[in-house]
């Protein structure tokens, strides 16, 4: 099991000097699990998913019935790093009926008739729900942060998109999510952070296996060839955006195991700390219950 003092080592501190460089895509656990051969490490890493996807189903439960807390898990990666799988993963613990999952992709036309927050702002979870943004607002100081010239079919009035202008996204998007944390959110923030080695391999993986050509885009590759501009477009944005109330945590993926198992462990630890309660029934209620037990039992047999 890992120690769950581990998941600092990931997080981007709100407030210092973030660098990308300082974090390892493939971390292979603790001492305890490192000196395990690679099998065995899997094996335990799986279980930890397993548990803590059961300690996250049992709050998820406490967050539904209190409803008042939401939670929002937002994940941003390049491509290839686990996104969808990691998704797959948590989502085999949880009761759909609680969660939500929001996949954004290149934006409609209605879409980019509104501010850039306003998209996501309408897939928001409810009160008691987990939702989850595969991509998110994000996108809009990563992919149109390395290609600016995405900015003309936004028609913003006087867009010009130098220092000051990605300064006042990071503004925009802090203030939101201040905003959602006072009003019962938790916000959590993963950057599945995977090597460009690793992704290559993986590329190269849906290429030459039928069943996941489905997978592979050709614009994959294309967008391969702007990695540092994505880097450095990621580091910026990890750096300006990782707060006290919404915090970045940097996973490493070249592990898709390690990878969930971190995210899920995060998950379980963030919802665990919630002061969530079940509900108290009150002195009438529990009249009104008794009522309808003692009208049950009297009903005529069929």
């Amino acid at each position: 099991m890992i120690d769950t003092a581990v998941f600092e080592r990931f997080l981007a501190k709100p407030g210092k000097k973030f660098r990308l460089a300082g974090f390892d895509t493939e971390w292979q656990g603790p001492k305890s699990l490192r000196k395990l051969e690679d099998e065995e490490r899997k094996k335990r890493a799986q279980e930890y998913v397993r548990e803590s996807l059961k300690s996250l189903s049992e709050e998820q439960e406490r967050l539904w019935a209190q409803d008042q807390h939401s939670v929002l898990v937002i994940l941003q990666a390049m491509d290839a790093a686990g996104k969808d799988g990691l998704i797959k993963h948590v989502m085999s613990g949880l009761n759909p009926q609680g969660v939500t999952v929001s996949s954004f992709k290149r934006p409609s036309e209605d879409e980019l008739d509104h501010d850039f927050l306003w998209r996501c702002c309408s897939r928001l979870p409810r009160r008691g729900e987990i939702g989850i943004f595969n991509r998110s607002y994000y996108e809009e100081v990563l992919v149109v942060r390395v290609h600016p010239e995405f900015l003309r079919y936004q028609r913003l009035p006087d867009a010009k998109p130098g220092r000051k202008f990605w300064e006042q996204r990071y503004e925009s998007i802090n203030d939101f999510e201040k905003h959602l944390s006072r009003n019962g959110y938790t916000i959590l923030k993963f950057f599945l952070h995977v090597s460009r080695e690793e992704q290559k391999k993986r590329f190269l993986e849906r290429l030459d296996t039928p069943e996941k050509n489905w997978k592979f885009s050709e614009n994959d590759v294309k967008e391969r060839q702007y990695w540092d501009e994505y880097m450095g477009a990621f580091e910026e944005a990890i750096g300006a955006t990782s707060t006290r109330q919404a915090p970045w945590y940097v996973i490493p993926a070249d592990n898709k195991w390690m990878a969930r198992s971190l995210a899920a462990g995060i998950m379980a630890k963030a919802i665990a700390d919630l002061p969530l309660e079940m509900p108290v029934i009150s002195a009438e209620k529990k009249e009104a219950f008794a009522e309808a037990r003692r009208q049950l039992e009297n009903e005529p047999a069929d």
